[in-house]
């Protein structure tokens, strides 16, 4: 096991290793870059909002309003064809700001706890400490949900106590036997560690103890009574849910008001809605008339209609790039026979959600405005992963990533600039909550598993118990709804776009002259066993 002092030393020497490679960058690595560049840059990720919940994505089956990012769309660019990594959001979010994939690590299935330990190691570039080495504030504003090292009074891993492991019965627990927390020690390996001049937030979802804010490595409170909700946990008396939406939107517009250094920023704002708990506001509830999910949805678009209005007050609107999209599709616990029985279907036209390999699981909003660059009312039918943050990003700023890092990100700037986008890789990869793996190439799509590789019927066990073939084959130009699959039809395809997932897995990379390693020896494509 590493001692403290080791796993010191470790931080140390990664941090060294990444500084000098991005101050090399920096100094070396200069390539044409845009015009009148260094645009600040806004990343708002919602989480668990589907394709279809964005009325200007689903005009005939999208029955919540969302004026703000229909506003966003209009004077703006749709992508029509963007996805996430994988289908839960741990995974997600480790793409977003490495642009490695998820899998390249040890996780291979699930997600992270507010509890875990930090899945990004100090040695990893992001795009947080790439930015920061080319003259940007960073700020994160929101959900980490990708572990830390929490401060404990026993030396041992942060956990809730084993009282908090069973259901809940009456009577109190006084604050020792919440969890073994520090709460007056720094947390490490979280956004301050890797790239983030400042932090405010929370550790995981919403739903996911200990419930306490968090400001860049302090805690803003101590875990000192029991919330009881969903995941029963450690809670300060300053953290309410319902409350917390407000509180970072809030949060968001001073910084935005109150900035005035010469340098651009980048502001990471992964929202924890419309997720678990689903919880509006007063103001919002009942507005959507569809129920608590739709409200929540509705309080998250005004949401983003308070950072646009934060820009155009401050006047920094036109040079700004706005993004805003999703970890995943939308998640069951929305409710989807409810939301249907009022004609609403948040994955649109596309099959499953949440946690699946199906298009609903992964393919996500993904509107982009920048006035001073993209053609407002602009669309693009490109297929892109949000692990391209990072390519585009340097892209912008005519700069050079490390080739041992970025191992799987592009850039899509040609595209917000109007022009044809050519990428070296020839697909994306993307995976479910379980670890089944799909590959897109082009109008064709190769997923990995019986059945929806996630919580969608039929599930795995399922769908091998019915005979269904042990992979799927979509023709998504003819067939966008993955309802008829041709994998026992053209198994010449299958083979060859098995083969090119395989050749990318085990490479290291995706992207054209890029070298690097997997963390873990061996990554298993197959997860059900034929």
């Amino acid at each position: 096991m590493m001692t403290l002092k080791r796993r010191q030393m470790v931080r140390t020497i990664g941090l060294c290793a990444v500084a000098v490679l991005l101050f090399g960058m920096t100094a070396f690595g200069e390539e044409e870059s845009l015009e009148g560049s260094r645009p600040n840059i806004i990343y708002i990720l919602a989480d668990d909002m589907g394709y279809g919940d964005v009325k200007c994505l689903n005009p005939e089956r999208c029955k919540i309003p969302t004026p703000h990012m229909d506003q966003i769309a209009k004077e703006g660019m749709i992508f029509t064809d963007a996805h996430t990594t994988s289908s839960v959001c741990t995974p997600t979010r480790y793409s977003i700001l490495t642009g490695r994939y998820n899998w390249r690590t040890h996780l291979q299935k699930y997600v992270l706890n507010g509890f875990s330990k930090p899945l990004i190691t100090p040695d990893r570039l992001t795009v947080p400490s790439f930015l920061k080495a080319n003259g940007y504030h960073t700020a994160m504003i929101g959900k980490w949900h990708l572990g830390l090292n929490i401060p404990t009074t026993d030396g041992k891993p942060a956990a809730p106590a084993k009282e908090l492991e069973v259901k809940l019965g009456k009577g109190s627990y006084p604050p020792a036997a919440l969890s073994n927390i520090d709460w007056t020690g720094l947390i490490e390996g979280g956004p301050c560690d890797l790239g983030f001049d400042s932090w405010f937030g929370i550790s995981a979802s919403l739903d996911m103890p200990p419930y306490v804010w968090i400001r860049d490595k302090k805690w803003m409170g101590e875990g000192s009574y029991v919330k009881a909700f969903h995941r029963p946990g450690a809670a300060s008396d300053e953290f309410e849910a319902i409350e917390v939406l407000d509180k970072l939107s809030a949060e968001t517009v001073k910084y935005i008001t109150d900035y005035n250094a010469e340098k651009p920023f980048f502001i990471y704002m992964p929202l924890p809605s419309p997720h678990t708990p689903i919880v509006p506001t007063k103001k919002w509830q009942g507005k959507s008339g569809i129920g608590s999910y739709g409200d929540f949805m509705m309080q998250t678009d005004a949401l983003v209609g308070e950072v646009v209005k934060a820009l155009e007050e401050k006047g920094i609107s036109e040079n700004t790039l706005l993004i805003i999209t999703s970890d995943n599709g939308c998640s069951r616990a929305a409710g989807f026979k409810e939301l249907e029985s009022h004609g609403h279907y948040a994955s649109a036209q596309y099959r499953g959600s949440k946690s699946d390999l199906w298009e609903g699981g992964h393919r996500v909003p993904f509107l982009v405005k920048w006035p001073a660059v993209v053609k407002p009312g602009s669309k693009s039918h490109v297929l892109t992963s949000q692990l391209d943050l990072l390519g585009t990003c340097a892209e912008i700023l005519g700069k050079k990533i490390p080739h041992q890092y970025g191992e799987d990100t592009e850039s899509i700037l040609p595209a917000l600039q109007g022009e044809e986008v050519s990428f070296s890789r020839k697909g994306v990869i993307t995976h479910s909550v379980s670890g089944h793996f799909a590959y897109r190439e082009g109008k064709w799509k190769l997923l990995l598993a019986y059945g929806s590789g996630g919580w969608t019927v039929p599930k795995e066990a399922r769908a091998k118990k019915e005979g269904l073939p042990k992979a799927q084959l979509y023709d998504l130009q003819a067939d966008p709804g993955e309802q008829h699959n041709l994998y026992t039809e053209k198994p010449e395809i299958a083979k060859r776009l098995l083969k090119q997932l395989t050749k990318y897995v085990e490479a290291g990379a995706s992207v054209a002259g890029k070298k690097s390693k997997n963390d873990v020896e061996k990554i298993n494509l197959w997860k059900t066993k034929s």
